[in-house]
């Protein structure tokens, strides 16, 4: 998690970060975030998806670690959507997501990034 390395900000608000945005991407296919964070959060869907093409036991156990429950998802529907979404990518070894940059945040004119399934 070195990419998201913020100044007053504790490992636990970093993996809980991760932790939403993994589950947003797997809820709506997409999010709209900052280019490391996209960064970082890419890696993570990537292994819940792999984890997600076996669905054993312990791998359903490690999903349930990862995700959260979402307002529009519990945990036991959003790990049910990844391993649809697993079946998909079936034949492919990996790179299940894509990183696109977007327009500057109007805000504080931050680079964003536009995490999205493949």
């Amino acid at each position: 998690m070195s990419f998201i390395n913020k100044k007053g900000k504790t490992t636990a608000w970093r993996k809980m970060v991760i932790r939403q945005q993994v589950t947003d991407v797997i809820a709506y296919g997409k999010i709209i975030t900052t280019i490391t964070k996209a960064k970082e959060t890419q890696k993570h869907v990537d292994k819940l998806i792999t984890l997600a093409k076996n669905p054993t036991l312990f791998n359903i156990r490690r999903m349930h670690a990862i995700v959260l429950d979402n307002s529009k998802l519990t945990k036991d529907e959003v790990v049910k959507k990844a391993i649809e979404i697993a079946k998909k990518y079936k034949d492919r070894k990996g790179g299940y997501t894509s990183v696109l940059r977007v327009d500057e945040r109007l805000g504080d004119n931050t680079s964003t990034a536009l995490l999205r399934l493949v």
